[in-house]
């Protein structure tokens, strides 16, 4: 498996949290990712042969994987989709118990506000270069979405606004860790998935030659997360266009 590492992320990182009694209830439950696919059945065999997930028949019949309470679903394209890191989908993560004895690491302690030598991370090279990153957890499976935006905090308050979706912390200063800038940023609980959001800069910083001339994102339809799904209760299914160019998929039920 080849392993790319990078300096700066993650989940635990918000500071600021809201108390049970600040948050409304969910109306919107985390559904699915959706990714592109030059070749769905491979991209299927890398997943389940090196995560905790397993392959499945969809709701439409099509394969697909189940990843805890959560579905990842493939779409077949013809050649290989865009996978530079334009769009506001930054990538997915999975827990893992034991990140020292398993994968190469970078520890990152101070940045989550842990000891040094407690937590670690690591990015996978996944198939048609769809980032996965591998980060120290109690579990080891899918849990979480992280996000670039432009303004992170006013992309918190979109989903929580339209989607229900809780706010499980905020950092509106900014600050720099390693060079890197890796707030304002927040953070939101999609039932069992942490939906994290980093600032725009930390592209511009991460990956100069890429975002050189760029003012904005990418659209993410067409390139390797193709978009992100909640189900709602009741209303007709849809998708919509939510902070950065994301797209959203609404599904009715739960």
């Amino acid at each position: 498996m080849h392993l790319a590492l990078s300096i700066a992320v993650l989940s635990v990182l918000i500071v600021t949290t809201n108390s049970p009694a600040q948050v409304a209830p969910p109306v919107a439950h985390f559904h699915h990712i959706h990714i592109n696919a030059a070749d769905p059945d491979a991209s299927i065999a890398f997943y389940t042969s090196r995560f905790d997930c397993e392959k499945a028949a969809g709701p439409d019949g099509n394969a697909a994987m189940h990843a805890g309470n959560s579905w990842i679903f493939f779409n077949r394209v013809a050649a290989q989709p865009p996978s530079e890191i334009l769009s506001a989908i930054w990538h997915i993560g999975w827990g893992a118990e034991d990140m020292p004895a398993a994968y190469r690491k970078t520890d990152i302690g101070d940045l989550v506000g842990m000891a040094k030598g407690k937590f670690f991370f690591a990015y996978v090279d996944g198939p048609d270069h769809g980032l996965i990153e591998l980060n120290t957890a109690s579990h080891h499976h899918f849990g979480h979405l992280h996000l670039l935006s432009a303004d992170p905090i006013a992309a918190a308050e979109w989903y929580h606004e339209q989607l229900g979706l809780p706010i499980a912390g905020r950092q509106p200063q900014k600050r720099i860790y390693n060079g890197l800038q890796v707030s304002p940023s927040a953070s939101l609980q999609a039932d069992d998935v942490r939906i994290i959001i980093f600032p725009l800069e930390y592209a511009r910083g991460q990956w100069p030659a890429a975002w050189q001339a760029r003012k904005d994102f990418e659209p993410t339809a067409g390139r390797v997360i193709d978009h992100i799904a909640f189900t709602v209760d009741g209303g007709t299914p849809k998708f919509i266009e939510g902070p950065d160019h994301v797209r959203i998929e609404l599904l009715s039920g739960h």
